[in-house]
């Protein structure tokens, strides 16, 4: 009797062992995913044809379709990489991800979307801190979707934009990201998503993306929520760009653009669409989305102003020392030489309300930096949304650090740029006396942001209260040793860097600063 139980159970092992989800139908075809611990993961599915040869700088085109079952039990490969050259995995890059806990299609369950950073120019889904294993276990389907990155998601030229129906050219990394959005509202209830409650949400230059879909009239009904971790693009145009005023118009982005192809010795985009993608000339200043009047309209701060986005639940912040990340000066005449550089008329000021110290830098002098490239766009862009639209805002500040000795080189640091994404994610490996702080802080915001992907709103039970934020009660939810509310940090330095952007929209500041 022993040995016919010992026999049955290693049968049902064996059988447990190889259990294979059935196949999801989507657009395409058949899809085979696999069993991991609770979930159904599904890896490196194509929402879009690759987009080489004659579709290099081209918007996305649909996917073919696939006759049998197609294995998607492994990601595919990243885009490739911006830089001096172009290096990467594939030019064959859109695919996405998904890790769902539904039993079945019918489920209905809230769907988050990622979006990674890396400055438009780096970046993939396959990295390990975007497993969606966690997220996904608090009942939500986590997508993860890719774009392309660098001169392969961003060059305008004059050819590409006489190319177009809409005769623009540039912005083919967010276009990448609304075909995958569309594909996600067509077929996510296969994997027992709602299509109807899709959140999006990214970090870095994937926040910045959140921000311009939200502006985006492409984009319009294909997400009832948002949420940007340093993110937010609301600065003005310049043609000589700085982190928080990184966007061109579309002529001058087709100029840089015509330059870095003939001056590479391809007088055509034709000859250009011929290189091998890791052949492709060194580049500078040419991966960042642009203002070309039709996925981007227009500068984002005037599209809010006037009240034409996409008026959606948002959740917004930044992180306490994102300037320690982005080449902090090292004495305090490099900081003021280079604010007097970038700010003009306005550096003596800003130097007043972000004071370098004495000695070594201080965390003041980086705050300028955080708050030029996030600080200033998130306070902005909830209190534009606050004062014009109908949908709720909240508003978080990211502050978990040690308080580290007086005297050490961390001393006086504070959060730096993405610390928090291992937080939303829950996948920490924490250890020591601060774990459980840590672990609580990321059980908060994995709690809030899943309870935000399924009722437009971060607040439950166990939590503590997360007030809707407004001009006329500007509170802000802060991540630190514990969950807590509290003031907008610095708004003071905040309203005079306000008044820096004010003037350079301003015809004598459009003047005084190309």
């Amino acid at each position: 009797m022993r040995r016919l139980i010992f026999m049955l159970a290693s049968v049902l092992t064996v059988v447990a062992a190889n259990a294979q989800p059935a196949p999801v139908k989507v657009n395409e075809g058949l899809l085979q995913g696999t069993f991991e611990n609770s979930l159904t993961v599904y890896k490196g599915i194509p929402f879009a044809a690759p987009p080489v040869g004659k579709l290099r700088w081209c918007p996305p085109q649909p996917a073919a379709k696939w006759d049998g079952v197609r294995l998607a039990d492994k990601f595919a490969p990243e885009p490739m990489q911006g830089g001096n050259p172009v290096s990467g995995k594939s030019e064959d890059c859109l695919y996405l991800n998904v890790w769902t806990p539904a039993k079945s299609p019918d489920s209905k369950i809230p769907v988050l979307v990622w979006i990674y950073g890396g400055a438009f120019n780096a970046g993939g889904t396959a990295e390990p801190a975007y497993n969606g294993a966690n997220l996904a276990k608090k009942n939500v389907v986590l997508v993860s979707i890719a774009y392309r990155v660098g001169q392969l998601g961003f060059l305008a030229h004059p050819e590409l934009s006489a190319e177009s129906p809409n005769h623009v050219s540039g912005n083919y990394g967010l276009l990448d990201m609304i075909a995958a959005l569309k594909w996600i509202k067509q077929n996510i209830a296969a994997f027992g998503g709602d299509p109807g409650k899709v959140t999006i949400f990214g970090e870095s230059a994937g926040g910045i993306a959140v921000s311009m879909l939200c502006a985006s009239p492409l984009a319009k009904g294909l997400f009832r929520g948002a949420i940007s971790e340093s993110g937010g693009s609301f600065g003005p145009t310049r043609t000589t760009t700085f982190p928080g005023e990184n966007m061109k118009k579309l002529h001058d982005a087709e100029a840089a653009g015509e330059a870095y192809a003939k001056g590479a010795g391809y007088p055509s985009i034709d000859s250009l669409r011929k290189v091998d993608a890791d052949k492709l000339p060194a580049v500078r200043g040419l991966a960042w989305p642009i203002v070309d009047g039709w996925v981007i309209p227009d500068d984002q701060y005037k599209l809010y102003e006037a009240g034409k986005y996409n008026d959606i639940p948002i959740l917004v912040g930044y992180n306490s020392d994102e300037g320690a990340s982005f080449s902090p000066p090292k004495t305090t005449d490099d900081y003021i030489a280079a604010v007097k550089n970038r700010y003009g008329k306005f550096a003596d000021e800003l130097i007043k309300a972000y004071p370098p110290g004495t000695g070594t830098v201080a965390k003041t002098a980086r705050d300028l930096t955080r708050d030029a490239a996030f600080g200033w766009h998130t306070w902005s862009w909830a209190t534009l949304q606050a004062k014009r639209g109908k949908s709720k805002v909240f508003y978080y500040y990211f502050d978990r650090h040690p308080e580290y000795p007086a005297g050490s080189p961390q001393a006086g640091y504070g959060s730096p740029h993405a610390q928090e994404v291992a937080y939303v994610f829950g996948l920490l490996n924490a250890s020591g006396a601060q774990a459980k702080a840590d672990l609580d802080i990321s059980d908060a915001m994995s709690t809030y942001w899943t309870n935000f992907a399924k009722y437009g709103d971060p607040n439950g039970a166990g939590k503590p209260q997360w007030p809707a934020y407004s001009p006329a009660r500007p509170v802000v939810m802060y991540f630190s040793q514990t969950a807590h509310t509290g003031p907008v940090p610095d708004l003071a330095s905040l309203k005079v860097l306000d008044a820096y952007f004010r003037w350079r929209r301003s015809p004598d500041g459009e003047a005084d600063v190309k």
